[in-house]
């Protein structure tokens, strides 16, 4: 089974990144670059994946689902 959690990216102020994902609590990142933000997110997703599956507990769901349309337009 493949669930895909949705992360949020915001730009502070100081020019950085912060990211979190609304679904895993305790994943929220911050970063000097937005490629950076992905990175770390990505990596956090991965850690607190794991750590639920060591512990024995299930994945919690995703709240957010996207779709992709594909969308015909004249030129």
């Amino acid at each position: 089974m493949k669930i895909a959690y949705t992360a949020v990216f915001e730009q502070e102020s100081n020019g950085g990144w912060a990211a979190y994902v609304p679904d895993l609590p305790t994943v929220l990142v911050s970063a000097d670059t937005r490629e950076e933000a992905e990175r770390l997110v990505r990596e956090d997703i991965e850690l607190y994946v794991e750590l639920l599956h060591e512990e024995g507990k299930p994945l919690p769901p995703a709240a957010f689902q996207t779709q992709q349309n594909e969308v015909a337009a004249n030129a």
